[in-house]
């Protein structure tokens, strides 16, 4: 089993999610990224799946372009995405 790239994904200035990130190949213009079972990351270090009052949706498209910066995700935050997303 391939191993899950989980990445800290900042895609505004207040909202940084935590999630398994698969590139994806793409006409210029449309979604190239698929974000998988994405966690809202807290400034309290708590999760919560992103919009998951809204939506039962696991899996969204995005466009690389819309995200500010990718980061690696401490091994702790890691380990408790794992677990909420198990």
């Amino acid at each position: 089993m391939e191993d899950k790239v989980v990445k800290c994904v900042l895609i505004n200035v207040d909202t940084v999610l935590i999630t398994e990130v698969i590139e994806l190949d793409a006409q210029i213009g449309d979604p190239n990224c698929k974000l998988v079972n994405p966690y809202l990351f807290s400034e309290d270090e708590s999760m919560k799946p992103w919009l998951g009052i809204a939506t039962a949706q696991k899996e969204y498209m995005i466009r690389a372009d819309e995200i500010l910066t990718i980061a690696d995700p401490t091994p702790e935050v890691v380990e408790k995405y794992l677990e909420l997303t198990a």
